[in-house]
């Protein structure tokens, strides 16, 4: 991966993990997740291979295992790599095909990661998750809303982030190109 791309993972994950810190003001067990937008927008931006995705996937599985107050913060570890992943198969298949790709792409990202998130919380900590909820269908009925919430608010991130997104980047390797040629070529 280029130092451009590492960069632009960089901030956009920051921006994901300043968001994600102001979001621990809600209570709750799952909190929406919008890391999951940034670096799904990264995703869209750099198009990475499929181990450089595992490896945002794992930073901000890490992030938000550490910037949590959700029932299980260690499931982040697992759910955000998939969510990561999932993503960047999504888009390859999207990219070309029409212009909501990049909401369909977080939108599909949002719910891998959302719902496996749900699952490893539930196989990890089922008799807290009892304890606390009375029935498995009541953890459901309160967190399967949020993650549906969140992946309609990252959807929307993601499309409207995007286009402006590209564009800066695009004028920025623009303005770097003719500063390249403009140099003359090292003489031996």
């Amino acid at each position: 991966m280029k130092s451009r791309d590492i960069a632009i993972v960089g901030i956009l994950l920051a921006i994901g993990a300043i968001i994600r810190y102001m979001s621990l003001l809600i209570p709750g067990p799952i909190v929406s997740n919008l890391v999951i937008a940034f670096y799904s927008l990264a995703i869209i931006l750099i198009v990475p291979t499929f181990r450089e995705a595992l490896g945002i996937g794992v930073v901000a599985g890490v992030v938000c295992a550490l910037l949590s107050h959700s029932i299980f913060p260690p499931a982040n570890l697992i759910s955000e790599p998939i969510g990561a992943v999932v993503c960047l198969g999504t888009y390859l298949v999207l990219r070309d095909r029409f212009v909501l790709a990049p909401a369909v792409t977080t939108l599909v990202a949002t719910f891998a990661s959302g719902f496996s998130f749900i699952l490893i919380s539930i196989l990890a900590v089922a008799p807290t998750v009892l304890d606390k909820f009375g029935t498995l269908e009541a953890f459901l009925v309160v967190t399967v809303p949020i993650v549906l919430i969140t992946a309609g608010v990252n959807a929307a991130v993601a499309q409207a982030l995007e286009m402006p997104a590209s564009r800066a980047l695009m004028r920025g390797a623009q303005e770097k190109a003719p500063a390249r040629e403009a140099r003359p070529a090292d003489e031996s």
